[in-house]
């Protein structure tokens, strides 16, 4: 147990959002879980739909892998490792001896069974990370088939290869009119998003089938869809989903731990000139566009995470200005998304207007708790406003699993590097094999380093809006000040060989000041404290997201930080 400033705590985020990861579990309907949430309704609901099944349980699994990471699962609820075991062995019943997850046909009708493709990215996805967590051979094994499904079912051309639908029968594909006319709807939703999974698995277990999948997907994207335009935009044409953000920037992120893997700097290069002009549609704080048409005013969680995720990437592959792109939208965006209070979600007083195993009134607000939004506006965890398609769902399960990812992805890049160069990247809160990080910010401008491990340098980036920064080394009850900075030439704070069980302080002054933010063609008075935002104008009306957070109040609190025996790499 140490005593920490009460400021922003990534995997005390994630043990949080594991209440939601397991508060959407259906007993009604053998733990399938909900799929979506309507917080504004009175009273508020909790519903299931045609993406409870290989995608649910695919992205809340891996959630629950990423979160006991984290956290080491101190302090988690018993029932927590039930209801997420009830998920694995859901996942491995899904998948059928061909080697796809179908989803079970609806008790009600309300859809068929299928292989949908986007279901097959979040399952291999969950059997990916549990290869790495556990070693656990029958997750192997059900990777194994699905890898060697995904390369059966591609229609395999001279020069690309291409899924023609977004579902998949026992009967084959819907279409033979499909392949023969080269049709492939979204080839970024139902092939560029498998890239990342596939890509992981190929570097945990040397599947080379996954890779030549990943390789002959980037051709498709790059080099034959339209996807992108050559100035790095979406291609608006209706045929895409009319730009759809998620899918998109998740194929990007696909591509770019691709070219980081094989070394492709044209690739790299490809990924960076769409990945600017995202930030030309996003607000500085995180808010993204659903997408170019009737979603431009509905930013969904997932999208978020995904430009997480490219960012980190390509600050790992060495465009280091990317790390404050990241550190703005972990503080603000991802940390504002998650629900803290549902106070104000009124739900039914008992069971009687249930719809079992289709829909719930009942400790809805206690059971989302933890939650990431599925739908919100720039300003608000929802979005109700009178532009695109209106009041849509407040919570979606695929916003929850991913908001655990994003979570786990920025505080996985925290601290990087190895015995050669240790990086501090991210100015936030964790423990470390190397160095253990402890961050004021915003309260104060300082951190505070202590050196775990001896190496060769230790470099710490000072933010950008930091006119100077000053050093203290603490060395045998010895204090030196500012005589050993150096600034490395990646812009960094360079401290060369520092010494096992050496304190650094690292201090710089704040800096407040306001932007205009435009969101989907609204504008927002932002107001900043470094890279927190702490006020919005105009704010929220149904549930605001900025100007009462906690971690702004200053203060110190007793935690016991984990420090993994592990680092996974990412």
């Amino acid at each position: 147990m140490v005593t920490i400033p009460a400021t922003l705590l990534l995997e005390e985020r994630a043990a949080l959002a594991m209440n939601a990861v397991t508060g959407l579990a259906d007993d009604d309907l053998d733990g399938i879980p909900f799929f979506s949430a309507n917080l504004l309704a009175r009273p508020a609901r909790l519903d299931h739909g045609d993406w409870d099944y290989g995608s649910s349980h695919g992205r809340l699994t891996d959630a629950y892998l990423l979160a006991q990471q984290m956290t080491g699962g101190k302090n988690w609820e018993p029932h927590w490792e039930k209801v997420a075991d009830r998920y694995r062995q859901t996942l491995f019943g899904l998948l059928h001896q061909d080697g796809l997850t179908y989803r079970r046909e609806h008790p009600r009708g309300h859809w068929r069974a299928n292989a949908n493709l986007i279901d097959q990215r979040a399952t291999l996805l969950a059997l990916t990370t549990t290869v790495i967590a556990t070693g656990d051979k029958s997750a192997k094994q059900a990777a194994e088939r699905q890898v060697a499904a995904l390369k059966r079912i591609a229609i395999k051309e001279r020069d690309v290869w291409f899924y023609p639908a977004s579902e998949y029968t026992p009967d084959g594909w819907p279409s033979s009119n499909a392949i023969d006319l080269h049709l492939a709807p979204d080839p970024a939703s139902f092939s560029g998003r498998l890239i990342m999974p596939l890509l992981r698995y190929h570097q945990a277990t040397g599947n080379q089938d996954a890779l030549e999948l990943c390789e002959w997907f980037a051709r498709l994207i790059v080099e034959k869809s339209g996807v992108y335009l050559d100035d790095g935009s979406f291609n608006p044409a209706r045929v895409y989903r009319s730009g759809h953000f998620h899918t998109r920037v998740g194929t990007l992120e696909g591509l770019a731990r691709l070219a980081r893997h094989t070394g492709d700097h044209g690739l790299t290069e490809f990924t960076r000139r769409s990945y600017d002009w995202v930030l030309t549609q996003a607000t500085r704080f995180g808010w993204t566009p659903g997408d170019l048409a009737d979603q431009r005013y509905e930013h969904e969680t997932c999208s978020l995470v995904d430009l997480i995720g490219l960012g980190t990437t390509l600050a790992g592959s060495g465009l280091t200005s990317y790390w404050p792109v990241v550190e703005r939208f972990v503080r603000n965006h991802l940390a504002a998304s998650q629900l803290q209070d549902v106070s104000w979600v009124k739900s039914a007083p008992d069971r009687s207007g249930d719809e079992p195993g289709w829909r719930t009134y009942v400790d809805v607000g206690e059971r989302v708790l933890g939650a990431f939004c599925g739908y919100g506006a720039p300003n608000d965890y929802v979005s109700d406003v009178p532009l695109g398609r209106g009041h849509t769902n407040d919570v979606q399960a695929c916003c929850v699993g991913s908001g655990v990812r994003g979570l786990f992805w920025a505080w996985n890049s925290i601290v990087t590097g190895d015995d050669a160069v240790t990086r501090v990247n991210l100015l936030l809160t964790r423990a470390h094999r190397t160095v253990d990080v402890i961050s004021h910010l915003p309260v104060e401008g300082k951190m505070e380093l202590t050196v775990n491990e001896p190496v060769d340098e230790l470099r710490v980036r000072a933010p950008e809006w930091a006119g100077y920064a000053r050093l203290e080394l603490h060395r045998n009850d010895e204090v030196r000040t500012g005589a050993e900075r150096i600034w490395a030439p990646d812009g960094y704070l360079s401290i060369p060989r520092p010494h096992k069980g050496e304190r650094i302080v690292v201090t710089f002054p704040m800096v407040e000041q306001t932007t205009t933010e435009s969101a989907a063609g609204n504008e927002f008075r932002t107001t900043w404290r470094g890279d927190d935002v702490i006020a919005i104008d105009p704010p929220g009306r149904s549930r605001p997201m900025y100007g009462d957070r906690t971690e702004h109040a200053g203060g110190l609190r007793d935690y016991e930080l984990h420090r993994p025996e592990t680092e996974w790499s990412w």
